[in-house]
């Protein structure tokens, strides 16, 4: 077992929804981040750019292949984006032939030993429509990854879920039972998620409250910590041991939300 360990690679993981990247490259807290982090891969979300738009010391930067993809037809408007040291062996935009790749929410990465998953999952705030758009994009995520799953791949998921999981995954639970974010169904598709054989990894090392990675900015609520734990790292049932470390960097300052890292042996 000792020597099987020694053939893994500990992987550091970053998963940051930035709220604009060029906002925050502007602001000097994008490379520094990574300049001082070295992650192994940094997922990023809510870029609010196409790729023209990217400028050119994010496109390339030292020792990382990098990726970027965003909404079809809105400028300016959701986008994820991958900053690698391992080049992927391909990465997917879409689950299968559904409609959610228009938005550009989704990187499906296949890399040698496991997959990795970037998404900025939808809002359901604006409307009902939207709403139902979030759910249905929740279910074809599902259907999609149990997929892999089932063939015994190694699976990492990370990204902006939009929906605080549990009471204690936000600070005001009881106000917010009936806003998108904290609605049933939604908390209730995170349960179904985790009975299909993920693991939420923040909470295999911290169990209390207070713990939060999304603030709303207009109210100063970062400064009282009145937040939701909105991003994730999940991983497969099949990587709980390779798991080492989960955690929230709460002081990166730059968007309202902050980092969230991972650290695991592949």
């Amino acid at each position: 077992m000792q020597h099987r360990e020694k053939q893994k690679n500990k992987m550091k993981l970053l998963s940051w929804n930035v709220n604009g990247i060029r906002a925050v490259h502007k602001k000097n807290l994008f490379l520094p981040l990574i300049e001082k982090e070295k992650p192994d891969i940094l997922c990023v979300q809510e870029t609010k750019a196409d790729e023209s738009q990217i400028p050119d010391d994010l496109k390339n930067i030292k020792g990382y292949f990098s990726y970027f993809e965003s909404a079809k037809n809105k400028k300016g408007y959701s986008g994820v984006a991958l900053f690698t040291k391992e080049k992927p062996v391909y990465i997917l935009n879409n689950f299968g032939k559904s409609k959610f790749g228009e938005e550009g929410r989704i990187q499906i990465v296949k890399f040698n030993k496991f997959y990795l998953y970037n998404i900025y999952f939808p809002n359901g705030k604006q409307s009902p429509e939207r709403l139902k758009y979030k759910m249905d994009f929740y279910e074809e995520f599902l259907k999609d990854v149990v997929k892999l799953k089932n063939k015994g791949e190694k699976i990492v998921i990370c990204g902006d879920i939009n929906t605080a999981h549990k009471e204690i995954d936000l600070a005001r639970p009881k106000e917010n039972e009936k806003v998108s974010g904290f609605l049933p169904e939604e908390r209730e598709f995170l349960d179904k998620f985790i009975n299909s054989g993920f693991i939420d990894t923040f909470r295999v090392f911290t169990k209390e409250g207070g713990n939060y990675t999304w603030w709303d900015l207009k109210s100063g609520a970062r400064e009282r910590n009145i937040g939701w734990r909105i991003d994730y790292f999940y991983i497969s049932q099949n990587l709980s041991k390779n798991l080492k470390k989960s955690y929230i960097l709460n002081d990166i300052m730059g968007s309202d939300h902050c980092p969230i890292g991972l650290e695991i042996f592949i």
